[in-house]
């Protein structure tokens, strides 16, 4: 076997065509390289055998170089149109050996002045090995429709990358590529994909050349930048594209750190599949240990049922027309072939029963390596078309049926050309395990397949990865700059690529539930940001209940207020027949009590979740009782000043006397606050609502005045009684009463509209369950003043003092007031 770079043209032929291989000349051996050959041999073998696929036909192969010379590659081109013996243009002088089809083109160029001149005679070219990238005239099917592709096309190998990065969220890459123009061609192709999806390169630097004795200078100093460049950044991920020959320097470069450097650099590199860096090793003794845990892209491969047992029955002394086999064999186990003239001084006679499986895997491997599955697979789709084309009994071209070739092989892969010549094989992705001693072993974590569904062409096993040593097989993180944790966001660094950021909290309210975010989000309405800001979480419902203990206090207050309330209604009526509860009109005290036993009562609808009928009642209720109320002490008070006024010789105040006049003032008052709140519920009536946008984590669950004009109407027509009865008690509080009632009116109303004017400020200034709780304790405290002012001075008399409650100590009370008047 001898280097790719060296033989070039694999010919297969029809009819009587021998099985002889023949080569012209070589230069160096690359023993790794061999399985190439043999894969072609192997598939040639496996065709002639098989009685199903062109019967009665065999197949044979020769094998040219093109030395990288264009004039080479053309004369090679020319003999295999004309003669196995020799270049006539235009003639084919062999009747026997019919050329078929060519596979081969290792490079770009090569390929391209091969079709220049097989295109002309229609011959198809097969590409099935590759370690450059494909020119872009080769697509052109229209200048060169002979040309197919087995190997696959480079763009699902860029796209595999961005989504590597991607999948290991890595933003921030290094990039080597070998200084010619496919890697000029490369960086041109990547660098705008992972600019597209936010990843960032931190460097891109050309490999170095293998120097040559006058250019050693040279290479230091691209050594030493790109040194400089490798460990001065952040960036853990380095993609290296190039191949086998234009990155030795590249691989001399990291043998060389590995060997001298104190640190050897450690890096995630990600090879393509152009590159096979285990080429050259076992020839220059390189060591593989940079490349532990690296990630590279391979040509698709599976195991070949057969190919392994076919590697086994190689012997360098039954060589079978293989001139390769005894320099290989040779080569890799370091034994003398005495009679080819194949010697090493002091050395041991090969035996043939060495074992390939012993070689480490710079030197060979079992396996079917990607470039040889794809000669296989080349061989295979040469075959089934000229199946085609000889059932078909047609004269014609090879082409057409090339061209729309599909089958199985004996992997299960299907195989087919597209509409471009391309074949649909994808990608393996394999990750680099290499031992001390400098072995290694290949082991397929992912792959990328451009015929999978869409989402489903990458995956990737990340279990199955081993990481560099440096990163004690954790995950390596290549970014520029640590990521932003959720509950901060990305903020820009000017004159600094995207990926380059600073970190800044969010604002306050917002949040961001993931890493890296560019910006912040606010959370709806019903959930508010937790406490650190990445996540948002249901607001609480806000409301005055029972369970907590303002809304309980306040509840027990009212309770106790209105059993106070019935216990003093209940004693009235009990001694309803005694001077004092006569002489300050029972049936007013009455419907003062039980006025504010429901006053005391009605601060329990503002407690507890607010619903549509409490919202409705809470307002309206509140202020038609309390207007009895007042409108009962103002009728009380009246009464008292027209009782003082009747007493006078010929006044005719007498007729205003009676029941008539305190129910008519009660009743018309009441009915006035009774009218706004009719109209009131009648246009904008009170409704639930939340206000989700006061406090902050609350959701104030409220009741909705609907109109705060008609709120407020209530409120002041209630104050304007009180005002009215304040201003009539004290006028008339030196008035002769028994029992002094008017002083104890005017002290309730002074309570009463004290409570009221410290009300409406404290009301405006408080929001939630707490202006509800303002407005409670308000109604409780009026009703208290009231309650206590006015009729806790009788209940003293009626309970403890009875020998006052006496009709003769009213008349003695009545004429000392009058005289003293």
């Amino acid at each position: 076997i001898i280097h790719p770079a060296w033989w070039q043209l694999v010919m297969p032929c029809t009819h009587r065509c021998t099985t002889d291989t023949s080569f012209k000349s070589h230069r160096r051996l690359l023993p790794k390289n061999y399985q190439h050959v043999l894969a072609l041999v192997f598939a040639i073998n496996k065709i002639n055998q098989d009685p199903e696929l062109l019967p009665n036909i065999t197949l044979g192969f020769r094998i040219y170089e093109s030395f990288f010379s264009a004039r080479k590659t053309y004369e090679s081109s020319f003999t295999l149109l004309s003669t196995r013996n020799g270049m006539i243009p235009n003639y084919n002088c062999d009747t026997q050996d019919k050329l078929s089809a060519v596979i081969g083109g290792l490079g770009s160029e090569t390929s391209l002045q091969m079709a220049t001149i097989l295109g002309i005679y229609k011959i198809p070219q097969v590409r099935a090995i590759s370690y450059g990238s494909f020119h872009a005239m080769l697509s052109d099917k229209f200048q060169f429709p002979s040309v197919y592709r087995m190997l696959p096309n480079e763009e699902p190998q860029s796209l595999g990358l961005v989504r590597l990065m991607q999948h290991f969220r890595w933003t921030w890459v290094g990039l080597i590529a070998s200084d010619d123009d496919s890697g000029e061609k490369f960086v041109q192709t990547l660098k705008p994909m992972l600019i597209r999806n936010s990843i960032c390169v931190a460097f891109t630097e050309r490999a170095p050349h293998v120097p040559s004795p006058s250019m050693v200078h040279v290479f230091r100093e691209q050594t030493s930048k790109l040194h400089s460049s490798i460990s001065q950044t952040k960036a853990e991920v380095i993609v290296v594209y190039g191949d086998t020959d234009s990155l030795l320097g590249f691989k001399l470069f990291l043998h060389t750190n590995y060997q001298t450097a104190l640190t050897p650099i450690g890096k995630v590199w990600i090879t393509t599949a152009q590159w096979d860096f285990t080429s050259y090793i076992a020839l220059n003794r390189w060591t593989l240990k940079p490349f532990h845990g690296a990630l590279s892209f391979a040509v698709h491969t599976k195991e070949v049922p057969g190919f392994r047992d076919f590697l086994r029955t190689l012997n360098p002394y039954q060589p079978q027309g293989d001139i390769f086999i005894q320099r290989f064999w040779h080569t890799v186990f370091n034994c003398s072939i005495p009679y080819a003239g194949l010697t090493i001084k002091g050395g041991r006679n090969c035996s043939g029963k060495e074992e390939l499986e012993s070689l480490p895997g710079s030197d060979f491997e079992m396996k079917m390596s990607g470039q040889s599955y794809s000669i296989y697979n080349g061989v295979y789709a040469v075959a089934h078309a000229l199946h085609a084309l000889y059932s078909s009994k047609s004269k014609k071209e090879l082409h057409p049926f090339l061209k729309n070739v599909r089958f199985n092989n004996s992997a299960g892969d299907k195989l087919y050309f597209d509409e471009n010549g391309e074949s649909s094989a994808g990608y393996n992705i394999l990750n680099w395990i290499v031992f001390p001693n400098d072995s290694f072993v290949r082991v397929e974590v992912g792959h990328m397949d451009p015929r999978a569904p869409v989402g489903q062409e990458f995956t990737i096993n990340e279990r199955a990865i081993v990481w560099n040593s440096r990163f004690n097989q954790t995950v390596p993180r290549s970014v520029c700059t640590e990521s932003c944790h959720p509950g901060y966001f990305r903020t820009v660094r000017e004159e600094e690529p995207l990926c380059c950021y600073n970190c800044a909290p969010c604002p306050e309210g917002t949040i961001s539930n993931q890493t890296d975010a560019d910006h912040c989000n606010k959370c709806p309405e019903d959930r508010y940001p937790n406490r650190d800001q990445d996540k948002c979480i249901p607001k609480i419902m806000d409301f005055l209940s029972y369970e907590e203990p303002l809304g309980f206090i306040l509840a027990s207050f009212a309770l106790l207020f209105s059993l106070l309330t019935a216990l003093v209604l209940g004693m009235f009526i009990k001694h309803r027949d005694t001077p004092i509860v006569r002489a300050n009109n029972r049936e007013l005290s009455y419907v003062l009590l039980f006025s504010l036993l429901l006053c005391f009562l009605c601060s329990l609808v503002f407690i507890g979740r607010p619903g549509r009928v409490t919202c409705l009642l809470r307002q309206t209720a509140f202020g038609v009782i309390f207007s009895v109320s007042v409108s009962s002490v103002l009728a009380k008070t009246i009464t008292v000043v027209l009782a003082f006024k009747a007493t006078k010789p010929g006044a005719s105040m007498r007729k205003w006397l009676g029941r008539r006049l305190a129910s008519s003032i009660v009743v018309s008052c009441s009915l006035i606050q009774v009218g706004i709140c009719a109209v009131w519920l009648g246009t904008t009536p009170p409704f639930p609502d939340l206000d989700m946008k006061s406090e902050a984590g609350h959701i104030l669950v409220q009741c909705n005045e609907g109109s705060n004009i008609a709120f407020y109407c209530v409120l002041g027509y209630m104050g304007f009684l009180a005002i009215v009865s304040f201003t009539v008690a004290f006028l008339a509080r030196k008035l002769p009463d028994t029992f002094n009632e008017a002083k104890f009116i005017t002290f309730s109303m002074l309570v009463f509209c004290s409570v009221w004017v410290s009300f409406i400020p404290t009301y405006l200034s408080t929001k939630g369950k707490y202006m509800v709780a303002v407005e409670i304790f308000s109604i409780l405290a009026a009703s208290a003043g009231l309650l206590g002012c006015i009729f806790i001075p009788k209940c003293y008399i009626i309970v403890l003092r009875p020998e006052l409650n006496t009709r003769e100590q009213l008349v003695m009370k009545s004429k000392s007031g009058t005289q003293e008047l």
